[in-house]
């Protein structure tokens, strides 16, 4: 039989339990709303030729947004080439190091890199690539996105690492494998599953930035898979569009941007889906 102050307990319980769901909920109805929003105005605009032709002049009617979704994808593969081998070995490394004036330093630098501004790293990747180089690229577009990746990896790779027991690495070394054979064929295996989720949360975060773009990749109307040249991504064409005062246009920006919530919704859910418990 309940005592009355376990009755009051229970009761505080239930009423905070309430709270978290209330609040919970006040939080989604605005992503609900968003959305929303953007499936109503954007699903029907998905077709065959919007997401395989190539824009038409303002005008004529069709075209697609072929161009904007091979650059999104240009642009993707080109930062994962950067940021994943990077982003891994950097955490590789502060899970093994975890005390040192190096390390210190590191976190730190991930940190600034994690808290800094996408259009600030615009700007960065201008000055450090587009001006020696003379032009927009998709290049330094890839290297703008790779630095916006890093973080994600990193904390993830380091976080993921540091949950594997240390006796898995010490009976490896037991048995006489040597060290780098240790990390690349068993610690970094073990924690593959980590490892990818950061990588998916990385492509996931960048996929939709269009301010380091502005800088870099510029944007281009015709399909282009050539690095060295200016590309279109559905960001800029979604930021381009929206605020053009055609209905056209403004209808394209609406199937853009539904394209990029699904590619996204989608990367989130798989991450959701392989994470590690």
């Amino acid at each position: 039989m309940r005592t009355g102050h376990e009755t009051w307990r229970q009761c505080k319980n239930n009423a905070f339990h309430g709270l978290i769901i209330l609040f919970s909920a006040i939080l989604f109805l605005p992503l609900a709303a968003i959305i929303f929003h953007i499936l109503k105005n954007g699903l029907h605009v998905l077709s065959w030729e919007f997401l395989t032709a190539l824009p038409k002049p303002m005008g004529e009617s069709g075209g697609g947004v072929g161009n904007a979704i091979a650059g999104t994808l240009l642009l993707i593969v080109l930062s994962s080439l950067i940021a994943i081998p990077i982003g891994i070995f950097t955490g590789v490394y502060l899970s093994e190091n975890t005390h040192g004036k190096f390390s210190h330093i590191i976190h730190v630098a991930v940190d600034m890199l994690q808290g800094t501004p996408s259009i600030v790293i615009g700007i960065a990747a201008y000055i450090w690539i587009v001006k020696p180089m003379g032009h927009f690229s998709a290049f330094s577009g890839g290297v703008a996105l790779a630095l916006m990746m890093l973080p994600v990896i990193i904390k993830s790779t380091e976080e993921t690492l540091k949950r594997i027991p240390n006796t898995l690495k010490e009976a490896a070394l037991a048995l006489g494998a040597p060290y780098y054979r240790t990390m690349l064929q068993i610690i970094i295996p073990t924690g593959f599953q980590g490892i990818l989720t950061g990588v998916l949360l990385g492509i996931a975060r960048v996929s939709g930035e269009s301010a380091p773009l502005l800088f870099t990749a510029f944007g281009n109307p015709f399909l282009n898979l050539n690095m060295n040249k200016t590309v279109q991504a559905l960001p800029l064409l979604i930021f381009n569009y929206a605020t053009s005062p055609y209905e056209d246009w403004q209808a394209y920006a609406w199937g853009s941007s539904c394209l990029l919530l699904i590619f996204i919704l989608s990367l989130t859910l798989l991450t959701k889906a392989i994470r590690p418990q």
